[in-house]
């Protein structure tokens, strides 16, 4: 039951990063959409919302590394194509006004975090993970390691960049145009 409290707590914290970002998560919200009691705070996260966020972060990691690891492989493009209509999905939240979860814990969380740079190094920590999901799938797929790397790197910074522009645009139109042009030199490199 303990551990169903915290995993509630960090599932609610994930889906507050990706809402409203670091600075306004708060412990209120998380008790809020988890129903866990007060005191469940401290008991699980010790190290206040620096501990918290950090658990969300890599917990979100794991579940997108996961979900990445079951793309098919057997010829590159459809691996992004696998990987577009994946995460549309998720973009398609950002357009409503989500975001990435592990983008949040990168920009300052204000006061109530004593250290920032442990929050930047499981974001890279993330992102480089992604990629290399991606590079080995595509690597599986006849790609060359080094092309595999690049392309997978593209795919995760389209991804990212499509939550800031789709965000901001209230519309998965950025996304649609990026994952197009993804397509087309991907058509054009082979």
């Amino acid at each position: 039951m303990a551990a169903d409290t915290k995993s509630r707590m960090i599932r609610a914290a994930i889906g507050l990063l990706q809402r409203h970002g670091l600075a306004a998560m708060s412990f209120t919200g998380v008790l809020a959409e988890s129903g866990a009691a007060r005191g469940a705070i401290y008991h699980h996260f010790p190290g206040g919302k620096q501990q918290l966020a950090l658990e969300a972060a890599r917990r979100n990691a794991e579940d997108v590394r996961g979900h990445l690891h079951e793309l098919p492989a057997r010829t590159p493009r459809e691996v992004v194509e696998a990987f577009l209509g994946n995460v549309r999905p998720v973009v398609q939240a950002s357009a409503e006004g989500g975001g990435c979860a592990i983008a949040a814990v990168t920009v300052d969380g204000g006061a109530a975090i004593a250290d920032q740079r442990s929050l930047r190094t499981v974001a890279a920590e993330a992102f480089t993970g992604w990629g290399g999901e991606l590079a080995g799938k595509l690597t599986d797929a006849g790609m060359h390691s080094s092309q595999a790397a690049d392309l997978g790197t593209l795919m995760i910074v389209t991804l990212e960049g499509a939550h800031i522009l789709c965000r901001a645009a209230g519309s998965i139109a950025p996304f649609d145009r990026a994952a197009a042009a993804l397509l087309s030199g991907l058509a054009s490199s082979g």
